[in-house]
């Protein structure tokens, strides 16, 4: 299609008379989106609240276990020499 053809097929359906909406369609369409809404806070909520106990657990973890110091040694060198 060309932009004439485009430009008045848009025309021809802004001009036709609107179609009349269902009763009751904005009451149910925001009682979806208010679900909709405090689904996706309580979901957001419940990650933050996984990432603070990941967070506190690695720390413990780190603090307990003290991954960055170097283990002792297991065998010692044979003395010889005194």
């Amino acid at each position: 299609m060309s932009g004439n053809h485009r430009e008045a097929a848009v025309r021809r359906l802004m001009e036709q008379a609107p179609r009349p909406v269902p009763t009751g369609i904005h009451s149910e369409a925001v009682r979806r989106g208010g679900r909709i809404l405090r689904r996706r806070t309580l979901v957001r909520r419940a990650l933050w609240l996984l990432a603070f106990t990941a967070a506190v657990a690695f720390t413990v973890w780190a603090l307990t276990a003290r991954p960055w110091v170097e283990p002792p040694s297991d065998t010692t060198p044979p003395l010889s020499g005194w």
